[in-house]
C-alpha cells in the first residue's frame, strides 16, 4: 500500500509540473516573465491567496504602505490605475510617469504589479471627471461613469469612424506606457473594462452585435495585435451579478482572450454562488478577487479556497476591523510580501526569467513624515532648540531624500533638503555656506540606518570640525523613528535620542 501510494504521488506531482508546463498566456509570444507570472499564478490555486492593496495614481505606495502597517503584512500585489483626473486629483492622468517608475520599484522588491484604467470615453479629452457633472450634456460624455449614446457605442467598434480613431489614439496612449514596462521586463497583471458587466461605467453592460464584450476582444487586439505589447496577463473582470442582466456569460469573451477571471465584492457579498458560477465558467483558470471592500474572512476561504489574490480598494483598508485582518494575517494560506511561503514560492519563478532571489529581509524604509516628540526623546540639556521638529523622508533602494524642518521663531520654518546615498558613498552638500559631507549605509541586516557626516568650519582663519554619527531604526511596529545621535565638536560632546511619531 506504501508504494502504490507513493507511485500515485509521483505520478501526481508529475502531472502537476506537467500541466503547469504547458501554460500559456493569451498573449501569443508572450514574453517570459509574463509566462513566469501567470505560471506562478496557477501554483497557488486551491492553495494560497496573495494579499493585494490599491493604490491612487497620485499616491505612489501610500496605499500599500497603510495596509502593510494596519494589516501587519505588506501587501503582495500592487496596484494602481492610469488615472483620468485633472493635475492635484488623487487620480491625475498626469502620474502615469511616476507610476512608471514606482512599478518598477514595485518589482524589484518582489511586489507583483497589477494595473486597470478607468478609460476616458472616446467622446471627451483628458482629464474628465468620475461622474457627470450637473448640467452636462449627455452626448458629450466626459466622465468615467455615465452612458453613451447606442450610436456612439456603435461608432467607436465601427473602423474609420471618428469615435473609433479617438478611441484608439487613447488606447495608444496607455500601450506607449505597457511598453516602458515591456522594455523593463516587467509582467503586468491588466484588467481593463472592469466590472464590465455593470451599467456604471461607459464600456459597461452592453449585449448584443456593438457589446462590452466585443470592446474587450478589440482593445486586446489593438494592445497584442498591433502594438505587440506581449508583457500582458489578461485579467477579465466583471460584478456580481445581482440583477437579471448581469449574468457572467452575456459578457465572457472568450478563452483566448483572457488569462484570469475576476470579481468585485464590496459589502462583503461572498456568495457562495458567485464563485461557483465564475469557476464554472473558467474552465480551469485562475479566479481571483480583483477589488474588494473588505477581504473575505478564514471562513470564506475554507469554502472558496481558488481565489487567488485580493486587492483592497484605496482608501478602504481601514474599514475592516484590525481583529478581522489579525485572523487573515495568522492563516498560513494568505500570504504576504515577507512571508517565507510567498519567498520559497515566488524565487523559482524570478529565477526563471534572470530576476534576483528575494531575501527573507527587507531593507528598513524610513519614508513618511516625522514629528519629533519631546516627552519620549532624551535631549539633554540644550533641548530641542537646535533639531529639526518634523522630518519629510523619501527612500528608494538608492538613496534618501530628506526636508528637515527648523523652528524658526520669528519667521517660517527653515528648511534644509538633505540627500543620503545608501551605497557608502560620501554625498556632499552646504548649509549656510559651510561644506558638510555624509557617508551613509544600511546595516548587515539592513534594519538600521548608520551616518556620519562631517563639518568643516572656517572662522576668521581658523578651520575647526564637528562630527556627528546617527544610527537610524524604527520601532512600535514602524510608528516610531528613533535616532542615536553622538556629536564632537569645539564647542564639546553630545549624545541624545531623538524619537519621531509618524503622521
Amino acid at each position: 500500500m506504501l508504494k502504490k501510494n507513493a507511485f500515485l504521488l509521483s505520478v501526481s506531482l508529475l502531472m502537476h509540473s506537467l500541466v503547469f508546463a504547458q501554460v500559456e498566456p493569451a498573449t501569443p509570444n508572450a514574453s517570459p516573465e509574463a509566462k513566469a507570472l501567470l505560471e506562478f499564478i496557477y501554483s497557488l490555486s486551491g492553495k494560497y491567496t496573495l494579499t493585494g492593496q490599491h493604490n491612487f495614481p497620485a499616491a505612489k505606495d501610500n496605499n500599500s504602505k497603510f495596509a502593510a502597517t494596519y494589516i501587519g503584512k505588506t501587501p503582495v500585489i500592487w496596484s494602481t490605475d492610469f488615472g483620468f483626473a485633472k493635475e492635484g486629483d488623487k487620480d491625475s492622468y498626469l502620474k502615469r510617469w511616476a507610476m512608471v517608475e514606482e512599478a518598477k520599484r514595485q518589482n524589484k522588491k518582489g511586489a507583483i504589479v497589477t494595473l486597470c484604467w478607468h478609460a476616458v470615453p472616446p467622446t471627451a479629452n483628458e482629464p474628465i471627471t468620475f461622474q457627470p457633472l450637473a448640467g452636462a450634456d449627455p452626448n458629450a460624455l466626459a466622465s468615467v461613469q455615465g452612458r453613451l449614446t447606442d450610436q456612439q457605442f456603435q461608432d467607436i467598434l465601427t473602423p474609420g469612424t471618428a469615435l473609433n480613431k479617438k478611441w484608439m489614439a487613447q488606447v495608444d496612449t496607455i500601450a506607449f506606457y505597457l511598453k516602458q514596462l515591456q522594455k523593463a521586463h516587467i509582467a503586468i497583471l491588466w484588467r481593463p473594462y472592469h466590472e464590465m458587466n455593470g451599467n456604471w461605467f461607459w464600456w459597461g453592460n452592453r449585449t448584443g452585435q456593438y457589446s462590452t464584450q466585443a470592446l474587450y476582444r478589440q482593445i486586446f487586439n489593438r494592445l497584442v495585435n498591433y502594438h505587440k505589447v506581449n508583457n500582458l496577463i489578461w485579467v477579465w473582470s466583471v460584478d456580481r451579478p445581482t440583477r437579471a442582466g448581469m449574468e457572467f456569460s452575456n459578457f465572457y469573451p472568450g478563452n483566448n482572450y483572457l488569462d484570469i477571471l475576476a470579481l468585485d465584492v464590496y459589502g462583503s457579498d461572498f456568495k457562495q454562488e458567485y464563485y461557483d458560477q465564475l469557476l464554472a465558467l473558467s474552465q480551469g483558470k485562475p479566479i481571483t478577487l480583483g477589488e474588494v471592500g473588505t477581504p473575505p474572512t478564514p471562513e470564506i476561504l475554507e469554502k472558496q479556497p481558488k481565489w487567488s489574490y485580493w486587492i483592497i480598494w484605496a482608501g478602504m483598508t481601514h474599514n475592516t476591523p484590525k481583529k478581522q485582518f489579525e485572523a487573515l494575517v495568522n492563516d498560513p494560506r494568505v500570504l504576504g510580501l515577507n512571508d517565507a511561503a510567498y519567498i520559497n514560492a515566488i524565487n523559482p519563478f524570478r529565477e526563471k526569467t534572470g530576476q534576483p532571489k528575494l531575501s527573507m529581509t527587507n531593507p528598513v524604509d524610513f519614508s513618511g513624515e516625522w514629528v519629533l516628540n519631546e516627552d519620549k526623546s532624551n535631549l539633554g540639556a540644550q533641548g530641542s532648540g537646535n533639531l529639526p521638529h518634523k522630518l519629510k523622508i523619501k527612500q528608494d533602494e538608492n538613496e534618501v531624500d530628506i526636508q528637515r524642518y527648523f523652528i524658526e521663531e520669528w519667521r517660517d520654518d527653515r528648511v534644509i533638503d538633505d540627500k543620503m546615498m545608501l551605497s557608502g558613498g560620501e554625498t556632499k552638500s552646504e548649509s549656510y555656506g559651510t561644506p558638510r559631507g555624509t557617508i551613509a549605509g544600511l546595516s548587515t541586516n539592513l534594519d538600521t540606518l548608520n551616518t556620519t557626516t562631517t563639518i568643516i568650519f572656517n572662522r576668521g582663519g581658523q578651520t575647526a570640525q564637528m562630527k556627528t554619527t546617527e544610527i537610524w531604526w524604527l520601532q512600535n511596529h514602524g510608528e516610531e523613528l528613533s535616532i542615536s545621535q553622538s556629536s564632537v565638536s569645539p564647542q564639546g560632546n553630545r549624545k541624545i535620542v531623538m524619537i519621531y511619531d509618524r503622521q
